[in-house]
Formats: C-alpha cells, structure tokens, sequence
C-alpha cells in the first residue's frame, strides 16, 4: 500500500502535484506520461487515479491552487476597510508577486490550457472570471467614488493589468535585475498612474 506521505511529511497529492509541476515545466504537459509522474513521486497509479481522476486533474489543479490562493488574498484586500487606492494597488501588486511565485504554474497553463476538455475549460475560465470581476469592482469602486479616472472602461484597465500579468513567466527571472517586489511595485503604479483623475 502506498504511503499517505513521504519522508519528510508531504501529503501524497502534494508530492503528485509538485511533481508533476515540475516534470510538466521541464517536459511540456503531452511529453509527460501518468508513469513518470508516479514514478518521480513515489507512488503507484492507484495512488494518483485516488487523489486525481486524471492527468488533466492535475493540469487543471495546477492553476487552480495558485487562482485559490490568489482569490483569497484579493478578498482580503478588497474587504480591507482600507481607502480604495490603497486596496487596489496592495491587490494589483500581490497578483503579480504571487504569479512570480508560482511561475512555474503559470507558465504550464498557458502554455497547455488548450489540453483541457471543454468542460474543465469551461470551469477555469470561469474561477478566472470571477477573480477579474472581483478586481474590477475595486476598479468601479474608486471610479464611482471619483477617486479613479472613469475616461478608461473598468473592463479595459484589468485587461491591461492582467495581460501584463499573463506574460510575466515569458520574461521574468529571479536572477534579472528586479525583485519580484520591483515588478510588482512598478506594475501596480503604472495601473494607478493609469487611473489618475
């Protein structure tokens, strides 16, 4: 029987998942088998097939785990109480921080979302929907209250965000000249100076 954790502690479907995070970023998604990745992880297929239905299970996992986190964070500060500038740049910010820690995930969706059934597609693209909506609201919040320009369309000004965001794992390496910090602080300003009265 299989162990519910390694060595160390790591739960099985944490030890699959890291592993196929990595063997997916290394490999590509449709260059790595259901083998390697119980192979690498140290457990059967049984093992996988009872945390996980399928490989894509934990394709989709790989970005939902970071949308979770990412989710909650910008409930927590959209809830804040703090004034909306402030709310909106710690979120614009914190996107993008945790999108560079977890570069890896990011990279792997997007590179394989196209493998996903229209069903799981459909699924993803609506949590991701419901992040977007969420930031949003900051957006109209502030453009309501007149602390934000409303010359740019809500819509428009998280689209700019997050296509920045999006296409960090193309460009970003932890050895380059800006921490993540850097980026994240540049990004979140260029999106406020953007909705400057």
């Amino acid at each position: 029987m299989a162990r519910t954790t390694d060595g160390e502690g790591t739960p099985v479907p944490q030890r699959l998942l890291a592993t196929a995070t990595r063997l997916f970023a290394e490999q590509g998604y449709d260059r790595t088998s259901v083998q390697e990745i119980v192979e690498k992880a140290g457990v059967t297929k049984g093992a996988l097939y009872h945390y996980f239905g399928s490989k894509e299970d934990l394709l989709q996992e790989v970005y939902a785990r970071v949308l979770r986190v990412q989710q909650e964070r910008l409930d927590a500060f959209a809830g804040s109480g703090e004034p909306i500038e402030d709310r909106l740049r710690g979120a614009a910010a914190d996107v993008v921080v945790t999108t560079i820690d977890n570069l890896d995930d990011a990279a792997i969706f997007f590179r394989s979302m196209h493998h996903l059934s229209p069903e799981k597609h459909k699924q993803v693209r609506s949590e991701r929907r419901r992040y977007h909506e969420r930031f949003r609201a900051l957006v109209e919040e502030g453009q309501r209250s007149g602390v934000f320009s409303s010359a740019t369309p809500a819509d428009l000004v998280v689209d700019y965000h997050f296509g920045s965001v999006h296409h960090l794992s193309t460009w970003y390496r932890p050895d380059g000249p800006l921490t993540k910090q850097q980026v994240a602080d540049h990004l979140a300003d260029l999106l406020l100076r953007a909705l400057r009265p």
